[in-house]
């Protein structure tokens, strides 16, 4: 193999090991093993365990914020815009999911930007745009958006780990669903929210 293949041939055996065992389990020995090569190898690309996790999860993060940002120039309306998104982050989980696993684990590097909530706000990112534009044409305040675009990214990476599990309903019917409850949820949006919990016990 060249060096360039090797590295490759590495952090796809990492990926499917640190999906497996998890970081903390995972050892420079095992994956050496499953690449068929000595431990000096791994180390001479990577570094070490360290190293090859950081690669390994900044490939997924860039696989997944791709994927959403090709979605979402494809639909002309909001509505449409963030079904295309949920789909797209649905299909990486669907196609994905040892890579689906390993983002949804805490990273255990703090530089890593492999942790759940840093995904979802790389995501929520691309979508904020969509909530500032129609907060703008409801008089809403367009600072919020950031807000209830990680509201949305968040719903749908949570359904995601338990939708993995399941196998079910059919993905395109889980992204209509989640979309639906977040545009219906948008459709009669209060700009000012009060809380329906006052003094007196809660308002019906």
């Amino acid at each position: 193999m060249t060096g360039q293949e090797r590295r490759a041939q590495l952090l796809d055996v990492g990926r499917a090991v640190f999906a497996e065992l998890g970081y903390e389990a995972a050892s420079i020995e095992e994956i050496a093993k499953r690449a068929r090569i000595t431990k000096p190898v791994v180390y001479e690309h990577f570094g070490g365990k360290e190293g090859l996790y950081a690669v390994v999860v900044d490939r997924e993060v860039r696989r997944l914020v791709d994927s959403i940002n090709q979605a979402l120039g494809e639909g002309d309306h909001p509505r449409v815009l963030l079904e295309q998104a949920a789909l797209a982050f649905l299909t990486y989980i669907e196609k994905e999911p040892e890579g689906f696993k390993i983002l949804v684990r805490d990273s255990p590097i703090a530089s890593a930007s492999g942790t759940l909530a840093s995904v979802i706000g790389d995501i929520a990112d691309q979508v904020e745009d969509i909530f500032g534009q129609e907060f703008k044409k409801r008089g809403f305040d367009p600072k919020l958006s950031p807000l209830y675009s990680r509201a949305l990214v968040g719903m749908v990476a949570l359904v995601g780990q338990w939708w993995l599990d399941v196998g079910k309903p059919k993905r395109e019917a889980v992204a209509a669903h989640l979309v639906n409850l977040a545009w219906n949820g948008l459709k009669d949006l209060q700009a000012e929210p009060a809380r329906i919990s006052v003094a007196g016990g809660a308002r019906r």
